[in-house]
């Protein structure tokens, strides 16, 4: 199928009610926004706390004006969540699609989705799915749910699936889903012609982008060069930072003045790469042709390896102290959110703590009213605070995650500690 741009108008939607299978950081805005647009939308999430704060109308994760649009919907009538999947017109999955030991994807809770979805199929539904997978998960998915129905198959209705496929990959950036599902451009892939046209009319009715129409598995393929080429530029960074660490450069104002040259822009070095797409989508391409990804496995190594950098800096500062108090400024994995899904931060965290039990982790956060993740929840000397309460009582300060709450950390409040910068905020 070639690269087509649907025009909201050339078709209208039939779809008057929709079930979102996953009520996560994609999920649950989709419902919201679909929701807000009058359709009858049902959340779907295995997770009966999930389901009460969205029935209650509140929204178990930070992001900023979802609160407003879930709230909004469940007030009116058009948004409601349930643990069981119920019959409607188009089924959107949004459920988690990890990575195993070997790095190759986890597709179990696709595949689940799909059984739980079938039971559920009526001739004429259409099944999106949402998450981020490897190229041919669409298919496979379709493959699930038909050998669950075969009566909805193609043998039994004469070469065509009674039931329409697409993959429509979300293209987000948290802390600004709620602008972005509506203003990003579009990519929509059909297993037919057909699935892709009426994916396309459903999502026009509220994306302002562009939505551009091809086939299922360019469509995957889409959503993980988009982030693998991204961590491409970081790995280029973070490489950058270690060797001018060895020169004695300073890697920020190296950047500054590189970036000077019309056609460069280098990215910004860190303490690794994480969330749940850009650490996890180029291993999928990776899986998919071992091969010839060298040049994207490599990058995936070199910024898979920075935490160890990182863990390597904070203990250097940290020689010579007896009972080191460390202050670890942040835990998400990027700024301004509370999302640390494979977060370098909480990873940084937990190798320091395990491997100096004597040394006390005093973590910072401006989101300290979530509590700790469930990896450092357990460690005794792994503590949550402000980042005033942390930095009170370090002896090393280690800046992990750039939220815009740290730039107002003074030199005063610096004064006398070791500082181990991550971000270049305290930069010479």
């Amino acid at each position: 199928m070639s690269i087509q741009t649907f025009s909201a108008g050339e078709t209208t939607t039939d779809i008057r009610s929709v079930a979102v299978i996953g009520l996560g950081y994609i999920g649950l805005p989709t419902a919201a926004i679909l929701a807000s647009q009058g359709l009858r939308v049902t959340g779907v999430d295995v997770n009966p706390a999930t389901v009460e704060a969205v029935n209650d109308g509140r929204v178990p994760f930070v992001e900023p004006d979802l609160g407003i649009h879930v709230a909004g919907a469940v007030s009116q009538g058009t948004l409601r969540a349930q643990t069981d999947v119920p019959a409607a017109d188009a089924f959107i999955v949004a459920v988690p699609t990890p990575f195993k030991g070997d790095k190759s994807a986890d597709l179990a809770y696709v595949e689940q989705a799909a059984r739980n979805i079938a039971p559920r199929l009526r001739p004429g539904n259409l099944v999106i799915l949402e998450s981020t997978s490897p190229p041919g998960t669409t298919r496979r998915m379709a493959e699930v749910i038909l050998a669950e129905r075969p009566d909805l198959g193609t043998e039994a209705n004469g070469g065509t699936a009674a039931v329409l496929f697409a993959h429509c990959p979300e293209r987000v950036l948290p802390g600004r889903i709620m602008i972005e599902l509506v203003t990003n451009d579009r990519i929509i892939g059909g297993l037919t012609p057909e699935g892709a046209t009426a994916a396309a009319a459903l999502y026009s009715t509220f994306c302002q982008g562009g939505i551009h129409l091809t086939d299922a598995t360019t469509a995957e393929m889409a959503k993980l060069v988009e982030n693998a080429y991204r961590d491409v530029n970081i790995a280029f960074a973070n490489e950058l930072s270690m060797i001018s660490e060895s020169l004695d450069i300073n890697v920020w104002n190296l950047i500054e003045l590189a970036n000077h040259h019309p056609r460069v822009n280098i990215l910004q070095p860190g303490p690794g790469v994480g969330g749940h797409c850009i650490a996890v989508d180029p291993w999928f391409i990776v899986a998919a042709d071992p091969e010839r990804s060298r040049l994207i496995r490599t990058a995936r190594e070199v910024n898979d390896s920075k935490p160890d950098y990182v863990v390597s800096a904070i203990e250097s500062a940290a020689a010579g102290l007896e009972q080191p108090v460390i202050a670890a400024l942040g835990l998400a994995f990027k700024a301004n959110v509370d999302d640390t899904r494979e977060s370098p931060a909480v990873d940084i965290v937990h190798r320091i703590a395990t491997a100096n039990p004597q040394a006390h982790i005093a973590v910072g956060s401006p989101f300290s009213g979530t509590g700790l993740p469930a990896k450092l929840a357990g460690l005794p000397n792994v503590a949550l605070g402000t980042a005033e309460e942390a930095l009170a009582e370090a002896d090393v300060v280690a800046l992990l995650v750039d939220h815009d709450a740290f730039r107002e950390i003074t030199p005063e409040q610096l004064a006398g500690k070791r500082v181990v910068d991550t971000r270049g905020f305290w930069r010479n």
